[in-house]
């Protein structure tokens, strides 16, 4: 299995989160299948690549510096960026195969208890925690990087360049929170045009670059995207938020109608668009527009690899569902249970979307200035 050697990973620790004196402790975070019958492969080298991590980190916890690293290990919550449970488990023996198996392999110990005692967060877990963390984060001060979905073959991905990264996405951070809206256009199989106007007043856009300076703050390992959250109408005004929104899923396009900032309809003959008629009228709030996202790591040689984690970041992404974690309003009450809730990008990149190619992208400005900052997929900025 691909891995990082032991320097690297120190340095990685080092590089994600520059040094505060208050740092004291790092948290490996993984999550454990409540049904071994949905475990999987990838699941199981994830647990195996912390167990790693821990035992590596811990042994040179001193070149970091810091007191202590752990292994915090918890139940699934069976979806993206659903709340964390109540409490998890510090593992101090083997990596346990099912959560049934947790109250033997480590100490029960609230949530809230890790988050206040603990500076530092890597989390390689099945389902994404950005959304939770991102919330915990501003509430105790500490800093996580999550890796949902993380595998070996993301390793090249920590080795690239997250200066030149920063740049990019800095770039496309100040453009975004400047724009009044975004004006994106797609085409469908070489001929079929669709676009959104996307609503980006109110709103300011987040960078991330890989790195976590600041305290309170939560993203992604490996990243390099900018991103932003289209107004959601929260200040008495609709969104301006509309168009159509064409998504290619296992093959078949969908093509959502937008309203309002919200796919009210999804049109298709095939089962792909009769499961999301089916999901946007079981669950409203999955067809909120929570994020227009600009992915910079294919210009540095990355492929996609069949996680979000990393496919995200290679290019333009727009998310369903919720955003009160980005600087929405859409958040886990929005969602009949807690299992519902779901943050869900949509990929425009060829090896994803091959029926579907984006064919521009401009920023508009209150005062009617426009600039392009894609076409034809490519970006025209850098």
């Amino acid at each position: 299995m691909l891995t990082l050697a032991p320097e690297e990973l120190v340095a990685l620790v080092r590089s994600v989160f520059p040094r505060y004196e208050t740092d004291k402790a790092l948290a490996i975070l993984v999550d454990v299948p409540r049904e071994t019958e949905r475990d999987n492969p990838d699941w199981r080298e994830r647990r195996q690549l912390a167990r790693d991590w821990h035992a590596l980190l811990d042994a040179r916890k001193a070149a970091i510096p810091l007191d202590e690293v752990k292994l915090v290990a918890y139940a699934d919550v069976g979806s993206n960026n659903a709340d964390l449970p109540v409490e998890a488990f510090l593992i101090d023996g083997a990596m346990p195969e099912s959560a049934a198996e947790l109250e033997r392999a480590g100490q029960r110990v609230p949530f809230e208890q890790i988050f206040a005692e603990t500076q530092l967060f890597l989390a390689p877990t099945e389902f994404s925690t950005t959304a939770p963390l991102k919330v915990a984060a501003k509430r105790h001060g500490f800093r996580a990087a999550t890796m949902p979905g993380f595998a070996a073959s993301m390793i090249p991905a920590l080795r690239i360049d997250y200066g030149e990264v920063a740049r990019r996405v800095e770039t496309l951070q100040a453009r975004l929170s400047q724009a009044d809206h975004a004006l994106v256009s797609f085409l469908v199989d070489g001929r079929d045009e669709y676009g959104v106007r996307f609503d980006l007043r109110h709103r300011s856009a987040h960078a991330s670059s890989g790195r976590f300076p600041d305290a309170g703050t939560a993203g992604n390992l490996p990243s390099g995207e900018a991103y932003i959250v289209p107004y959601e109408g929260e200040k008495g005004e609709a969104s301006q938020t509309a168009g159509t929104l064409p998504v290619e899923i296992q093959g078949e396009v969908v093509l959502f109608t937008i309203q309002a900032n919200r796919a009210v309809a999804a049109e298709g003959q095939g089962r792909q668009a009769e499961a999301e008629r089916a999901h946007l009228s079981q669950e409203p709030a999955y067809g909120n527009m929570a994020e227009l996202g600009f992915g910079v790591l294919a210009d540095f040689g990355l492929e996609p690899i069949g996680e979000i984690l990393l496919d995200e970041k290679l290019g333009l992404h727009v998310a369903f569902g919720r955003s009160e974690h980005f600087g929405g309003i859409v958040g886990p009450g929005d969602f009949s249970t807690p299992a519902a809730v779901i943050h869900l990008d949509r990929i425009y990149i060829p090896q994803v979307m091959p029926r579907i190619a984006v064919r521009e992208v401009v920023l508009g400005h209150a005062d009617g200035r426009c600039e392009t900052v894609m076409a034809n997929g490519a970006y025209t900025i850098f």
